[in-house]
């Protein structure tokens, strides 16, 4: 852990939260001292915005692979790109893909130090102001705002490294370099606690007409603490943690899902349409409990956009294990499944509408919407392989990009972006698993658990626009834990959930291998689909990261990860 003797507040243009207004202006880089941090509440406002800043988001953080490129979700295009590291051998504890030890624990410094320092802070110098108690309602929300985001970044750390050290006090670099791993009980025990203690002291949600007048959508609610603690019971009670398979941890979770989804309900945040959980509004949309705000851009989309697109780079190439995951449309049936109404000759029709909300693919006019030319990721083709850097899957990303979004020099703009940290339908699906668990069955029911896994899993699927045929009532366990695993991938496609979901289930088999999709056209204009397997590496000691061999040298308190 990196310890510094001045706090900094890195007041970087990233926009990641709003404050009163939709849009949140960083000042330049400054180095404050602790009396300069308390001197204002503009001040004060700045170094807790710093601490949001440590909030996680993947746009393509691993030479600009997203972790689906890890995961069987996608292929990253680009073979110097570092994320290839995770699945060809050379991930270790000297390139243990972990910059996220040293940022997280940044943020908990700054964390602790805030919760330190802010206590019984009056800002007397200001008490003439008009505004002067709204602003001390505001900065004494913080230290609960401040408590959650300390709370997150140890639910990540445990996440990545299972067992982390727990420190909630300011230490010195001596200090830091002496502390033991925490169990991982111990560390999500903590933040189950912090969550329970600091819910009711935050507006339920942040946006009017609701429950708080400043109208700051861009910071901590009520709803996004609950949403944390659902998730980390979730993953409390899944095999990766829950080795004895405890009941209790499946119903702590379904129960603290089930909340989610019924405050949720109560307050306004609702499904819509699944288009609507990206793009430029995203941050306003119905469904949306936490967006994490990242600001005007067009870098994601010039890394993603297909080759051959005047501006566009390639990058996260969507596989066809991603592609299979996409149920038919007229039956509800997979693809591969006796009479679900699939035509090899024609593979995308009549496909879970998703799929062509997420995937853009072979023929498809108009992506981005400056491309005039249909897409061709045929071999030869426009947007294809010879060409250096073509999507080696058959596909490229829509999601999360904005397509009206133009890199031609003489017309290139950017749109704001927001990621998606928590949004409703998860929650669904986090219910619908862990009440499966719990219960036993896809259609069973008990005490407050009054909706099935199926119905739960049936809202996903019935979502505006989608409107895929529900699960049918008597399913086997079997069936519905597949039925279960494609809905969840197919939902949360590229939401960072797939490369934790396969580790917290320890289902690391699904990771071995990804399929492709190899396009040919012939001199008569047939097109011929042919799929293509392609094994990965991967190692039980996967299913958590090394710890980076230099914080085990500076701090030889710190045991390694079984196997690395």
């Amino acid at each position: 852990m990196r310890i510094k003797n001045k706090i900094i507040i890195l007041c970087l243009c990233l926009a990641s939260l709003v404050s009163c207004q939709d849009d949140l202006d960083y000042n330049e880089f400054v180095t404050y001292d602790k009396e300069q941090i308390f001197s204002s509440f503009g001040r004060t406002k700045d170094y807790v915005n710093n601490i949001y800043s440590y909030l996680d988001y993947d746009y393509g953080n691993f030479g600009g692979g997203m972790l689906a490129s890890a995961s069987d979700e996608a292929e990253y295009a680009w073979t110097s790109s570092n994320v290839h590291d995770f699945y060809n051998g050379t991930w270790s504890p000297t390139n243990a893909k972990a910059d996220v030890w040293n940022n997280h624990y940044a943020g908990i410094r700054a964390a602790n130090f805030f919760l330190e320092e802010c206590a019984g802070r009056t800002f007397d110098d200001f008490k003439n102001n008009k505004e002067y108690e709204d602003e001390m309602t505001r900065f004494n929300r913080y230290q609960y705002e401040v408590r959650f985001l300390r709370a997150y970044l140890y639910f990540n750390l445990v996440k990545h490294f299972k067992d982390v050290p727990l420190v909630l006090q300011v230490v010195s670099e001596e200090e830091a370099n002496a502390v033991a791993r925490e169990s991982h009980a111990a560390v999500l025990d903590f933040v189950i606690a912090e969550c329970d203690a600091i819910f009711k002291e935050l507006p339920i949600i942040r946006k009017s007409p609701f429950k708080d007048p400043f109208n700051e959508t861009g910071r901590i609610s009520g709803m996004a603490v609950k949403a944390l603690k659902a998730r980390v019971l979730l993953y409390y009670a899944s095999p990766l943690y829950n080795s004895n398979n405890d009941a209790a941890l499946w119903q702590r979770a379904a129960l603290a899902n089930k909340e989610v989804i019924d405050l949720s309900l109560e307050n306004g945040i609702a499904l819509g349409k699944y288009t609507d959980i990206w793009g430029t509004d995203s941050y306003k949309t119905a469904e949306g409990i936490f967006m994490r705000r990242i600001g005007d851009l067009n870098d994601l989309e010039g890394r993603n956009f297909p080759i051959g697109v005047e501006g566009g780079r390639s990058g996260n190439c969507p596989t066809q294990t991603l592609v299979d995951a996409y149920g038919m449309k007229s039956t509800g049936l997979a693809w591969d499944a006796a009479g679900s109404g699939y035509d090899a000759n024609n593979p995308y029709a009549n496909r879970d509408p998703r799929m062509a909300m997420t995937i853009a693919k072979n023929g498809d006019i108009g992506w981005p919407a400056y491309n005039t030319n249909a897409l061709e990721t045929f071999v030869g083709g426009r947007n294809a392989a010879p060409l250096s850097g073509a999507t080696p899957t058959g596909y490229y990303l829509k999601k999360h990009l904005d397509g009206t979004v133009d890199l031609r020099p003489a017309s290139s703009n950017s749109k704001r972006h927001s990621w998606v940290t928590y949004r409703l339908g998860e929650f669904y699906l986090n219910y619908a698993e862990a009440t499966y668990q719990y219960l036993g069955g896809a259609d069973a029911t008990n005490g407050d658990l009054t909706m099935s896994a199926r119905e739960a899993v049936n809202i996903i699927r019935n979502r505006t626009g989608v409107e895929m045929p529900n699960l049918v009532a008597g399913m086997s366990n079997t069936d519905f834990e597949k039925a279960y695993i494609n809905e969840r991938m197919v939902e949360l496609a590229f939401e960072g959930h797939r490369f934790w979901d396969v580790r917290r289930w320890k289902r690391g088999e699904l990771l071995k291998e990804i399929t492709r999709m190899k396009i040919t056209k012939d001199n008569s204009g047939a097109i011929t689909y042919e799929r293509e397997k392609k094994l990965r590496l991967w190692d039980d000691k996967m299913y958590f990261f090394p710890i980076p061999d230099g914080e085990r040298r500076k701090n030889t308190n710190l045991t390694q990860n079984t196997g690395w």
